[in-house]
């Protein structure tokens, strides 16, 4: 999954911020009465923030990783 296929506005979203909107969505999609279009708009939105989300728990990863290997030559 490519960085750039996520819209800016999302990029500088955290992980908590990122999990909040997430949550607003599915609570919005669970709602019966949204119409189909909005429905396709909040999906679409949510597939970003997924996108998103796994780019910052890789980068999160890569940290804690050069952290360690850097704790462990010492």
């Amino acid at each position: 999954m490519k960085n750039e296929n996520i819209p800016g506005d999302l990029k500088s979203k955290s992980i908590k911020d990122t999990k909040e909107e997430i949550q607003r969505i599915l609570v919005k999609l669970e709602n019966k009465d949204v119409n189909l279009d909005r429905n396709i708009k909040e999906y679409e939105r949510l597939v970003k923030l997924n996108k998103h989300m796994n780019e910052l728990f890789k980068k999160k990863l890569r940290e804690l990783s050069k952290r360690k290997k850097k704790q462990d030559d010492n």
